[in-house]
């Protein structure tokens, strides 16, 4: 686990620093209004607290941006989650509908927060409550990004696990529109 830290943090500072780097090589496009909206595709991969009942974790998923301002987007997204117990626990399967904001403080670095909930796809399995919030970097059409996510279920579902939460790392590509 501890290993798995590092690498997320490292690859945090990696983010950080190469979008301190080439602060001028970014420029945004938009469209005649000021504002564009783009589509992205990326997969995630993430791993959980020590006390948690789950293992790691994997998903895909689809995100809407749309940049009202050159430092302030909106965002949602789709997609598929699994959430794999660390022994002969209950595997969890969702559909995770999130709502979210960017802030762009340094070039295209930015900071993200979103809010949702993920549908279970289990016999029984009842929604959860999603947050999070993480840093990333657009670069080109390429998104890479760190992010803390946080779970809360509801004891009644058939696929319960208590509070807990993943460190996950996710890499997209946005296509404008």
């Amino acid at each position: 686990m501890k290993t798995i830290t590092k690498l997320f943090t490292s690859a945090a500072i990696a983010v950080a620093m190469f979008a301190t780097t080439n602060l001028n090589a970014q420029t945004m496009t938009s469209t005649t209004n000021g504002m564009a909206f783009k589509i992205g595709v990326g997969v995630s991969g993430g791993v959980f607290r020590d006390k948690s009942p789950m293992d790691y974790a994997y998903g895909a998923d689809l995100k809407l941006q749309w940049d009202l301002l050159p430092y302030v987007a909106v965002t949602a997204s789709g997609g598929y989650t699994k959430l794999l117990a660390k022994t002969n626990g209950i595997d969890v399967d969702f559909i995770p509908v999130k709502g979210g904001v960017k802030v762009f403080p340094i070039g295209r670095m930015y900071l993200a927060t979103e809010l949702g909930a993920g549908f279970g796809i289990q016999d029984g399995a009842t929604s959860n409550f999603i947050y999070g919030g993480g840093i990333g970097y657009e670069f080109g059409g390429f998104d890479a990004g760190v992010r803390y996510e946080g779970y809360t279920n509801d004891s009644g579902s058939a696929a319960y696990f208590p509070k807990t939460g993943q460190y996950a790392l996710r890499l997209g590509y946005n296509f404008k529109l």
